[in-house]
């Protein structure tokens, strides 16, 4: 019989086993949470494949850093970073660069003092920053388009046939620009046009869109744009008025425009990271009026 039974536990072993299991289980559910496991939760909820790229990446940390919460972001600037760390988020998801060229390419920034001032915190901090541009554009809805919408209070006007296209209640432009820039909270709007046209129909063109404007203008009334080539959509707005088409462009920079759909990604991050605070950091608007 003992030597039939060799293979059972004793009690002692039992509870030895069984407190060993416990304790396993209680450093699986305590294991940190990897930048690499954010990454890939986003990767697996985003809905659209993921195409890679030198874009969407890592511009500081990597895969195996540990993040005790994340910031979202529409620019990761010296300001933002610093604000992130002070509130214990040392994952910064960031739309635009962090180190002012497409692709975070510092080769000519070595001995750059300001470049090395935020390099240097970011590595006192152990900040881990990633890029997430070109797949958040890619899935549909686009975050930066719905966060501008809800951000405007636009959701209910959207056109049938154009998503970019809101057919508003009637409006003289002047009125709307300024609703505009107190909803968004801009600092130095620029605008063309009549103020005292009358507008209905309005596009909302987030970032920084190519010629979008000249497909666009000649279907509404207003374009409500990020930024605008001055030798592009500019010109052609200002063309149109000359024209006697009554067009206007409101421009209320591309950080601001944007920024509201890092936002919306900070929730939708939510719904499947859990185990680390989560928190939109706006970049705010740079630029000031004298």
């Amino acid at each position: 019989m003992k030597a039939c039974n060799s293979h059972l536990f004793s009690r002692r072993e039992f509870a030895a086993f069984g407190a060993f299991g416990i304790t396993g289980i209680g450093m699986a559910q305590s294991m940190p949470l990897t930048a690499g496991q954010v990454v890939n939760r986003i990767k697996q909820h985003l809905g659209v494949p993921w195409h890679g790229g030198p874009t969407d990446t890592f511009k500081s940390g990597g895969e195996e850093s540990k993040v005790t919460g994340i910031a979202t972001t529409v620019m990761s600037t010296f300001d933002v970073i610093k604000r992130a760390a002070a509130t214990g988020k040392n994952m910064v998801i960031t739309h635009e660069p962090t180190f002012w060229l497409g692709n975070d390419d510092v080769r000519n920034f070595g001995t750059d003092p300001v470049y090395q001032k935020k390099l240097q915190f970011i590595r006192d901090n152990s900040l881990v920053i990633w890029r997430f541009h070109d797949h958040l554009h890619v899935r549909q809805p686009d975050m930066t388009a719905v966060g501008l919408t809800e951000a405007l209070g636009w959701g209910k006007y959207v056109s049938k046939e154009d998503p970019r296209v809101y057919v508003i209640p009637p409006i003289r432009l002047r009125d709307l620009a300024q609703d505009v820039e107190k909803r968004l909270q801009v600092h130095a709007m620029r605008v063309i046009g009549d103020p005292e046209s009358r507008v209905s129909r309005a596009a909302l063109l987030q970032g920084t869109p190519p010629f979008h404007a000249s497909t666009v203008l000649p279907k509404v009334d207003v374009v409500v744009a990020g930024e605008q080539r001055e030798w592009e959509g500019v010109e052609y707005a200002a063309d149109a008025n000359t024209a006697g088409e009554q067009k206007a462009m409101i421009l209320i920079g591309h950080w601001v425009s944007e920024d509201q759909g890092m936002r919306v990604c900070a929730d939708w991050l939510k719904t499947f990271i859990s185990e680390v605070p989560i928190q939109w950091i706006s970049a705010g608007d740079p630029f000031w009026r004298p």
